[in-house]
């Protein structure tokens, strides 16, 4: 895949920058009450709901990982507690980054304008963007642009308020399912896959690969 210089960068923010850690939190909740076995079984499950909960009309993110929790539950036999559920969601604006990502972003930052793209909310976003070290030119979030990714409607949103189009980007990820199928889809060429461990390489949605954000000068030409 040849190199370009984007006029942006553009992230995915939860899992591919933060070390959005909703496994452990659902071990922080819900490990004394089950096996090993079954809190993974649990924490497959539960990934899996919040994905088929954005799927659908925005909502708020508490909403998402309260029904998230609750047919996770369901599908395994726990007894569901609301209080759980926003135990869950009260941790996500305290976590960090990955270690990689501050030194990572600060080598593009100085050359090309660094946006965001996540599925957050306004009042959540920023508490976790201030822990990444690195200055963003924008950042839009699920609630701004009125979906959620997977879906288009939020990268479509963004380039519009970037004023540019699908082949002006570079969009980094760790994520297929969310973000690097759906840019695909949009016709954006130039993307980066940051291999956190979450999802096999698939190199039909054309890529450069990075094992981290340290990576990512090089993948742009930087």
């Amino acid at each position: 895949m040849s190199q370009f210089r984007p006029k942006y960068i553009t992230f995915d923010c939860y899992g591919t920058l933060t070390n959005f850690d909703m496994a452990g939190a659902a071990k922080r909740v819900y490990g004394s009450r089950l096996s090993p076995a079954a809190m993974a079984q649990f924490i497959k499950d539960f990934a899996a709901y919040r994905l088929d909960e954005v799927l659908g009309a925005w909502k708020p993110y508490a909403e998402v990982v309260h029904s998230s929790v609750e047919r996770t539950c369901k599908r395994n036999g726990v007894a569901f507690r609301p209080e759980d559920a926003q135990c869950i969601y009260k941790e996500v604006p305290t976590w960090g980054p990955h270690p990689d990502v501050p030194a990572g972003l600060a080598k593009v930052a100085k050359e090309i304008p660094l946006v965001i793209l996540s599925n957050s909310m306004n009042s959540l976003i920023m508490s976790n963007v201030e822990k990444l070290g690195a200055p963003f030119h924008m950042v839009i979030t699920a609630e701004e642009a009125g979906a959620y990714k997977p879906q288009m409607k939020g990268f479509e949103y963004m380039l519009d308020k970037l004023g540019c189009g699908p082949e002006d980007i570079t969009h980094v990820s760790s994520s297929f399912r969310y973000d690097l199928m759906t840019a695909y889809d949009m016709g954006i060429k130039s993307k980066v896959w940051v291999n956190r461990g979450h999802e096999p390489a698939n190199s039909f949605y054309e890529y450069t690969e990075i094992k981290d954000i340290s990576g990512l000068a090089g993948a742009v030409g930087l």
